[in-house]
C-alpha cells in the first residue's frame, strides 16, 4: 500500500518546517511507502518559501496565490495524491504526528473506508480548554441528529480515506472552508462507504490561536460553521444534490480541476 499524507498550511512560516519534519520522522518509522504533500493555502507570508527549503525525497510543496480555506487546500492536495490511502493532518503542532501511523493501522485492522482521529476515543490524550470541549459536544450532537454519523468526533484534523472513497465523493462536494469534514463524511456514508471508524489521538491545543472570537452565535466562525452544516443537510436530504442523477450540477469540481490543471501551483 502506498500512502499520501496531505498537510494544508495557512500562514505558518514560523512552524511549517518543524511541523513537516515531525511528520516526516513519523512516517519514516512506519512500514508504509509514502509521499507528503504540503499545500500552502495562499501566498500570504513565507510559508511556501520555508516549506520549499526542505529537501526530503518523499516531499512535495504546492500551493496557490489566493486563500480559499482548509477544505479547498485538502481537496487540492488529494487531487495530486497517488496513494491507495490518502490521509490529511492539520498544519500546526497541536496533533502528535505519530497518530498518522496509528490511524493507518486501524485502516488495515478494520478494513475501513475511513478512519478519523477522535478526541472522544478512550485511549486519546487531549489537552484542550473547557470552552472548546463545550462547543465540540454541542456540534457533534447536532451532526449526529442531522446525519446519523455514529462516530463521536468529526472535526479533529487527522483522517485517512481509501482512494476509492475519495474518487466517488470528492467530485460532489462544495464546501471549501468550515464544514468540509462533515460534508465529506456525510456524503461518503450516504453513498454506502459506511465502514467509518475512530482511532485515538494525542492533542495539545494552543488556545491562543483559536478562531473563536465570541460566545455561541455571537461568534462569526460558529455561525458560518452552522450555516454550512445546515446547507449540507439541505443538499443531502432535501435537494438530493449528491445523487448520481445530479452529476451535471457538480460544477464546483470542474472549477477546482481547472485551477489544478492550469498551473495555479
Amino acid at each position: 500500500m502506498f500512502v499520501s499524507v496531505i498537510i494544508p498550511a495557512y500562514k505558518q512560516e514560523a512552524t511549517i518546517k518543524k511541523n513537516v519534519e515531525a511528520i516526516y520522522a513519523s512516517m519514516e518509522k512506519t512500514r508504509w511507502d509514502y509521499e507528503i504533500i504540503v499545500v500552502v493555502d495562499g501566498f500570504l507570508d513565507k510559508t511556501f518559501e520555508e516549506a520549499s527549503k526542505l529537501q526530503h525525497p518523499h516531499l512535495r510543496v504546492v500551493g496557490y496565490p489566493t486563500n480559499y480555506g482548509k477544505g479547498y487546500a485538502v481537496r487540492y492536495g488529494m487531487a495530486r495524491a497517488s496513494g491507495d490511502y490518502v490521509a490529511f493532518i492539520d498544519g500546526g503542532m497541536e496533533i502528535n504526528a505519530n497518530g498518522i501511523s496509528l490511524i493507518l493501522e486501524h485502516m488495515e485492522w478494520y478494513n475501513a473506508d475511513i478512519v478519523v482521529a477522535s478526541k472522544k476515543h478512550l485511549a486519546s490524550r487531549v489537552n484542550m480548554p473547557f470552552l472548546r470541549k463545550f462547543y465540540s459536544f454541542g456540534y457533534h450532537a447536532l451532526v449526529r441528529l442531522l446525519f446519523g454519523l455514529k462516530i463521536k468526533d468529526t472535526q479533529t484534523g487527522l483522517k485517512v480515506y481509501k482512494r476509492k472513497v475519495l474518487e466517488d465523493v470528492l467530485p460532489r462536494l462544495l464546501i471549501k472552508e468550515y464544514a468540509f469534514d462533515i460534508e465529506l463524511l456525510a456524503v461518503a456514508q450516504y453513498l454506502h462507504h459506511n465502514r467509518i471508524f475512530e482511532a485515538p489521538v494525542e492533542i495539545n491545543w494552543d488556545f491562543k490561536g483559536s478562531k473563536f472570537k465570541g460566545f455561541l452565535f455571537m461568534d462569526p466562525y460558529i455561525r458560518k460553521m452552522l450555516l454550512d452544516t445546515l446547507a449540507v443537510f439541505y443538499r443531502l436530504k432535501i435537494l438530493r444534490y449528491y445523487d448520481d442523477e445530479n452529476r451535471r450540477k457538480w460544477i464546483y469540481n470542474e472549477e477546482l480541476q481547472l485551477k489544478v490543471n492550469t498551473g495555479e501551483t
